[in-house]
């Protein structure tokens, strides 16, 4: 009789132990993935840039600044507060005209300077350890592990996925289907920077409104884009001339968010003439200036992100 006990105890305990080691390599498994930093490239940082410093930013010598604008000879920066709607239907968002002399002025910049998944960093530490004036961020590659994704000349992964945008080196931007041009192809037309998130809100001048049954990855915690969010994306009206539009969200008598209808809707009115969604959510954020321009969530604080653009005076 004691025998058999002690023999149940043992099952019993070898049971529970492989329950435990089960769930315990879920649990590793989940925060490998999602969690648990990854570097693959350390980045070293542009070290080029020069001008005056004002709070923490490089500026030009000849530059004219406040909190909304900022002008010199190879950057001009406009940036509106725009509100509608009234109660629970309020929309706040913020919309950034920016104009070039040349593309050298948009760069993009990763987290911690290092390329991998979940490094993230908020978007204002981002921006400011790169001495950007304007920054908004980016498209959180980190947090998939596919994508085509090349950023200031460099490739850093080729694993084709989903509608992407690039940003050429003539300032000229476009969409592309990353399964249908070769990464090679890409750098020599002169690919800077591509993002691959999505959807594409204006494609040739003609505003996209069809969001149905879009995802834009299937990763664990993906939750559907196509009601009212937070919202980051940019525009160009003409190449080096873009508009960089962040809305913000979830909080009732502040602001809703917007559909993705409303937000290409934004854009066509500001005259892009081709538009881009980029990560949202708690990620939407604005800098310029040393400040973040816009209230995350309606609460003031940021979300860290693997990745923002911005823009910077440079030599």
């Amino acid at each position: 009789m004691e025998f058999r006990k002690r023999k149940s105890r043992r099952k019993l305990v070898i049971t529970l132990t492989l329950i435990l080691v089960v769930i315990g390599g879920i649990l590793y498994g989940l925060a490998d993935r999602y969690l648990i930093e990854h570097v693959e490239v350390v980045v070293t940082p542009d070290e080029t840039v020069t001008g005056n410093t004002k709070g923490g930013n490089i500026v030009a010598s000849n530059a004219a600044y406040d909190d909304w604008n900022y002008t010199s000879n190879d950057i001009q920066i406009k940036i509106d507060q725009v509100q509608s709607g009234s109660g629970s239907d309020q929309i706040t968002y913020y919309v950034a005209d920016v104009t070039l002399k040349d593309s050298s002025h948009l760069s993009s910049a990763f987290a911690d300077n290092s390329f991998g998944r979940n490094i993230i960093e908020n978007t204002s530490t981002i921006a400011a350890n790169n001495n950007a004036i304007f920054a908004v961020n980016g498209d959180y590659y980190g947090f998939r592990d596919d994508g085509v994704i090349i950023r200031n000349g460099t490739l850093y992964r080729d694993s084709p996925a989903r509608t992407a945008l690039a940003l050429f080196d003539d300032g000229k931007m476009e969409s592309f289907e990353e399964e249908e041009l070769s990464s090679s192809s890409l750098l020599e037309s002169g690919v800077m920077n591509t993002l691959s998130f999505g959807p594409v809100l204006i494609q040739d001048g003609a505003m996209i409104d069809n969001y149905d049954n879009l995802k834009v990855d299937t990763n664990f915690g993906n939750r559907s884009i196509q009601s009212s969010n937070p919202r980051t994306g940019i525009g160009m009206i003409a190449p080096n001339h873009y508009v960089f539009v962040v809305v913000d969200g979830r909080k009732q008598g502040y602001s809703k968010g917007m559909t993705l209808s409303e937000f290409a809707k934004v854009f066509a009115d500001l005259g892009a003439t081709e538009a881009y969604n980029l990560d949202g959510g708690g990620s939407s954020t604005m800098y310029f200036m040393g400040r973040v321009v816009n209230n995350p969530l309606g609460k003031g604080n940021e979300r860290g992100v693997s990745d923002i653009l911005y823009i910077s005076e440079v030599n």
